[in-house]
C-alpha cells in the first residue's frame, strides 16, 4: 500500500506542478523586500532567468517523485518525499515572482516534467546508491547554475536574488544529504550527459 500512496500522490503531485497549483510551506524569501523598479530591458533578463528556475523545479519535482516510486527502502522514499516537499516552495516562489515580473512560465513544462519523470524512473532502477548519486550530481549541477544566475540577475532585483540565494542553498542541503546516506559517484560520460542536457533545457526555456 505505501507504493500504492507513492504513486497516487505522485500523480497527483504532477497535476498540480503542471497547473501551478502549488503552495509553498515556507515564507517567501521575496516578501519582506519592497517592490523593486526595473526597466523593460532588466525585467525581461530576469523573467527569463526566473522561467529557467521554474522549469528546473518542475524538473526536480518529477525526478524525486520518480526516484520516491523506484526507492528500494522505505527510508529513502521517504527521503525523496522530503526534497520534493522542499523543492515545492522553489516551484511556488519562482511562479510567483514569475507573476511579478509580468513573465510566464515555460510553454514546455509538460514536456520537461515528462522527461525528467522518466530520467528519475531510470535512475531508480538502476539501485538505491545510483539514485542517490544522481541526485548529488544533479544537486550539485544546479548548485552552480544558480551561481551563475546570481552574478547574471540585475543588480535592482534583489526579490529575484532573495529566491534564488535560497534555492541555491537548499539544493546545497540535498546533495550533502544524498551524499551521507551512500550515493555512489556516476560515471564521468554520465555526469557530461547531464550536464549536456541540462545545457539544452536550459536554452530552450530561456526563450520558450
Amino acid at each position: 500500500m505505501d507504493r500504492v500512496d507513492t504513486l497516487i500522490a505522485s500523480f497527483d503531485n504532477a497535476l498540480r506542478t503542471m497547473a501551478g497549483a502549488v503552495h509553498a510551506r515556507r515564507a517567501n524569501p521575496a516578501t519582506t523586500l519592497p517592490v523593486d523598479a526595473l526597466g523593460a530591458e532588466d525585467r525581461r533578463l530576469s523573467g527569463a532567468l526566473m522561467r529557467v528556475n521554474h522549469v528546473g523545479e518542475v524538473c526536480a519535482q518529477a525526478l524525486y517523485q520518480a526516484q520516491a516510486l523506484t526507492a528500494r527502502t522505505p527510508a529513502l522514499r521517504q527521503q525523496m518525499l522530503q526534497a520534493a516537499r522542499e523543492e515545492t516552495d522553489h516551484l511556488a516562489w519562482t511562479g510567483q515572482r514569475l507573476a511579478e515580473l509580468g513573465s510566464r512560465a515555460s510553454w514546455l513544462n509538460p514536456l520537461w516534467y515528462a522527461g525528467a519523470f522518466g530520467i528519475g524512473l531510470l535512475a531508480g532502477r538502476l539501485g538505491d546508491a545510483a539514485s542517490l548519486g544522481f541526485v548529488v550530481e544533479t544537486e550539485r549541477q544546479v548548485e552552480q547554475h544558480l551561481a551563475t544566475h546570481l552574478d547574471r540577475l540585475p543588480a535592482a532585483d534583489a526579490r529575484s536574488r532573495a529566491i534564488v540565494d535560497v534555492m541555491k542553498a537548499d539544493e546545497r542541503s540535498h546533495a550533502d544529504a544524498a551524499a551521507a546516506a551512500g550515493a555512489a559517484r556516476l560515471p564521468l560520460p554520465v555526469r557530461w550527459a547531464m550536464r549536456a542536457s541540462a545545457r539544452v533545457m536550459t536554452t530552450v526555456a530561456h526563450r520558450v
